[in-house]
């Protein structure tokens, strides 16, 4: 399986695992990291500029983590927003302001992973509330699998 990691993974990652507290955790997550089969996406990155220290370093110093759509993931941002509803992944406030959004492009990279042989599945903190516009949502809706950091560790099978 190949984990596409959604901004609020990657944050509460940093926020609540300390690499003193949690070595293994940190020996586990930089194994996926180099055996590609943890990713994200360029709009995380740019959504994670200025986050708190630890991040920002670790982003900076990944950018291969980070990964440009194909067209074929940008035909499928397409689909996503052919549905009126899930249109509201790109909230007001975001829009106005001209801030990043990576809802569409985290959920389009884990759809174009389903041809590969390890398969794609989002990891978001998000939750599924009926009739919202979250990740889960437009996962359950597209039969994209998605997992919260808890069921990413359990998937893993990985025990601190």
């Amino acid at each position: 399986m190949i984990y596409v990691f959604d901004s609020d993974a990657l944050i509460n990652l940093f926020r609540h695992y300390y690499a003193d507290r949690f070595p293994s955790l940190w020996e586990n997550f930089d194994a996926l990291v180099l055996e590609h089969r943890l990713i994200s996406v360029r709009e995380v990155k740019n959504e994670l500029a200025g986050h708190g220290n630890r991040l920002s370093g670790w982003v900076k110093n990944h950018h291969g983590f980070f990964l440009t759509p194909s067209i074929d993931e940008l035909s499928f941002v397409t689909e996503i927003f052919k549905v009126p509803h899930f249109q509201m992944l790109i909230r007001k406030k975001q829009r106005l302001q001209g801030k990043p959004v990576a809802d569409p492009f985290v959920i389009a990279k884990a759809r174009a992973l389903e041809g590969s042989l390890e398969g794609g599945c989002v990891v978001t903190q998000e939750v599924k509330k009926q009739n919202a516009a979250s990740i889960p949502n437009v996962c359950e809706r597209f039969g994209i699998p998605c997992l919260n950091l808890e069921a990413f560790m359990e998937n893993e099978e990985w025990k601190f």
